[in-house]
């Protein structure tokens, strides 16, 4: 990986949020990058329960300060960032008082899902893409962890299809267990095609359930990665008809070799 760029989207990172599959593996993927002579970025949400002072996060004012448009509305994007202590890893957090400063990560109390976990993605996804355009980063490979994350692959290859920087960049997609239930809010389509996204791409959407959000996802991806043990049936079935590399499942003990070998082999051959 010596001198390759792999930019890591992901819901959830560790040491910012409690240990899951996607913030285990969204850390340790760009540890082990770093580690092989390879430069990465991380991007994640600034969700309210992140304990800002514990982790050193502070504004990048030079980043921060754009509107991003969602649904017809301006959305203030603010940029943070952090060290992750004793890695040489920084990671930049996505923020906006309406959609972040919550406590909750994706629903309230009662379990029940935020009725605009689909505008927080669409503002993520924007955001990130957004960040790295200022950053002026180009890279090599772009590695999407996460269902609020899971949006990145469409927007990268319609809205941003004329965006240079990501011209030659690889997109790859984690597919885990780690889902919701019941779907977003039934009008993802509409304010997806808002942003001139033609609907015979997000077909999907009018259902947007986890599995057709992650189908999108993976139809816009290069490449995939089992990232669960088990995952659902649904997405399990349509990934042995997509014509694209499919890394199989490794946990957390020995994905460090088969990361780099499809990384190298598959996603960038």
């Amino acid at each position: 990986m010596k001198d390759k760029r792999i930019l890591y989207v992901s819901s959830e990172v560790i040491p910012y949020l409690p240990e899951t599959e996607i913030s285990s593996i969204s850390f340790q993927a760009p540890k082990m990058v770093n580690k092989n002579k390879g430069e990465t970025r991380i991007f994640m949400p600034r969700y309210g329960n992140i304990n800002e002072r514990r982790h050193q996060l502070h504004e990048v004012i030079r980043l921060s300060g754009m509107n991003l448009v969602i649904n017809d509305m301006d959305m203030p994007l603010i940029i943070k960032v952090a060290s992750i202590p004793n890695e040489r890893m920084q990671v930049y957090f996505i923020d906006n008082e309406e959609f972040f400063k919550r406590k909750a990560m994706y629903a309230d109390e009662k379990g029940k899902l935020f009725p605009d976990n689909d505008e927080r993605a669409i503002f993520f996804t924007k955001g990130v893409i957004e960040t790295v355009k200022k950053l002026n980063w180009s890279p090599d490979i772009i590695h999407v962890h996460g269902w609020l994350a899971s949006l990145l692959p469409l927007y990268l290859r319609h809205y941003y299809k004329n965006e240079p920087l990501f011209k030659n960049s690889k997109i790859v997609t984690s597919v885990y267990s780690q889902m919701f239930e019941g779907s977003l809010d039934k009008n993802l389509i509409k304010k997806v095609m808002f942003d001139n996204i033609e609907q015979k791409h997000i077909e999907e959407f009018s259902k947007p359930s986890y599995t057709n959000i992650m189908k999108v996802a993976i139809k816009n991806s290069d490449a995939v990665i089992i990232g669960s043990e088990n995952i659902p049936d649904e997405l399990a079935d349509f990934l042995k008809n997509i014509e694209k590399p499919v890394l199989n499942y490794h946990n957390l003990d020995d994905f460090s070799e088969a990361y780099l070998d499809f990384y190298n082999t598959k996603v960038l051959s």
